[in-house]
């Protein structure tokens, strides 16, 4: 990688470790936060941002996604997870191929970079034409195959190959901004024959593990009617649960399974706005952070939310707690800015490398300006203030493996009207296949 650096200076930087406010400057050295300071030397840098007015902060991590689901926004809303899947969702996607989930990524792509989303965590169809998305914007994925076999041997076959095969092509591509996981879709539509052989291979090839569990209460009474055993009951009945499980939803949960969580160090990503929009219910996250349960956040994929603001996610899962639980003090804005940045990282397994403003961390990074009227008067809390106050619009420049994805609002890597016009061409041609 050929040298290169950017100053950052007179940044207000959102320190995880005390949250104080502080004015610094940030070196960037390549793909590498390379020095942190009150005041850096100037000379010899290719790239001066001055950062006055404005929130320096780790890229936000999105645990679970769609991305290629960006298609579908507004296709089918206000109705149950049953109804939206079966009468919808399905039967759309039988007729997508890797032309249209390569656009539908680079749209999705478009949209985190312009609300401050620097890696995400998708599980999906076409996945190698998502990592051609992933590679032409710049950001960072961990990409799992949506595996569903329903019981059928032939097809559980095919679909752990099709996910080994992403592992074998895509795992590292990228400058190494491309991690794959194994995608189980969920307990009711993977086989345990299909979960138990995930855990094997998991186990072999060092791989972490991403799957939907207990969204709804129509789950939870199957899983009780067919095993006598509640979702996570069974899972740790079949030694499916370890560290390496991220585990997406979450929201019908016995105070049994939260122990069950505890004890296999399960990460867990919420996905309020999609939740709250299919009725699936409300996760009861204040209370698997006071059981020191590794919790990030999700948007779920536009087609259930209808974007992919994690700011705006954020917000709603923190007053969603609030409400819930008839307390204001929980989900502080300091612990929801943990949820889309270190706890992210860690449920990804990244922690070492993402999710804080460190030295030697990689240079993934977020400016939001204050100077705007949604952010004025300036809160005494940096984090209140993104949490609050702030939305995705707020962001004003993105940088992963340091380089600069936006600038002044603008992309600098992707044609936005081209990969617009290219979306709505796709959803119309998918439209008129059924």
């Amino acid at each position: 990688m050929m040298n290169n650096t950017i100053l950052i200076k007179n940044a207000l930087i959102l320190n995880l470790n005390n949250f104080e406010n502080k004015k610094q400057s940030l070196l960037i050295k390549d793909d590498l936060i390379a020095e942190i300071a009150e005041t850096i030397d100037e000379g010899n840098v290719d790239k001066i941002i001055d950062a006055e007015g404005k929130i320096l902060l780790p890229g936000l991590i999105n645990t679970h996604t769609h991305l290629s689901m960006t298609l579908f926004r507004g296709l089918a809303d206000d109705l149950s997870l049953d109804s939206w899947l079966n009468d919808h969702i399905w039967p759309m996607e039988a007729n997508l191929n890797g032309d249209y989930c390569y656009i539908g990524a680079l749209l999705g792509a478009v949209e985190l970079i312009k609300s401050g989303t620097t890696t995400f965590s998708d599980m999906y169809f076409y996945m190698e034409d998502v990592a051609r998305a992933v590679e032409d914007a710049g950001i960072r994925a961990v990409l799992s195959y949506g595996m569903i076999d329903f019981g059928d041997a032939e097809r559980r076959e095919a679909e752990i190959e099709e996910n080994l095969q992403l592992f074998k092509s895509c795992n590292g591509m990228a400058d190494g901004r491309i991690k794959v996981f194994f995608g189980p879709h969920s307990p009711y539509t993977a086989s345990e024959d299909l979960l138990i052989k995930v855990r094997e291979l998991a186990d072999e090839y060092n791989m972490g593990i991403h799957i939907h569990v207990s969204e709804t209460e129509k789950e939870i009474n199957d899983s009780l009617d067919e095993r006598g055993l509640r979702p996570f009951e069974y899972l740790e009945k079949i030694g499916f649960l370890g560290p390496d499980v991220v585990a997406a939803h979450c929201v019908w949960l016995s105070d049994e399974e939260i122990e069950i969580i505890k004890k296999h160090d399960v990460k867990v990503s919420h996905n309020p706005c999609s939740n709250m929009k299919l009725a699936s219910g409300i996760a009861p996250v204040s209370k698997l952070i006071e059981n020191d349960i590794c919790v990030s956040i999700g948007t779920d994929g536009a087609s259930s939310n209808n974007n992919l603001d994690l700011i705006e996610e954020l917000k709603t899962a923190s007053l969603l707690q609030k409400v819930s639980t008839l307390d204001p003090k929980v989900l502080t804005s300091d612990e929801a800015i943990t949820m889309a940045t270190i706890k992210g990282a860690e449920a990804l397994g990244l922690e070492n490398e993402i999710g804080s403003i460190e030295v030697g961390k990689k240079a993934d990074i977020i400016l939001i300006d204050t100077n705007s009227a949604n952010m004025v008067p300036d809160s005494s809390s940096l984090s209140s203030n993104v949490i609050y106050s702030a939305n995705g619009s707020n962001v004003d420049t993105t940088i992963c493996n340091g380089k600069i994805l936006m600038e002044n609002k603008k992309l600098t890597v992707l044609d936005e009207q081209e990969i617009y016009d290219k979306a709505r061409k796709a959803i119309k041609e998918l439209k008129e296949a059924i």
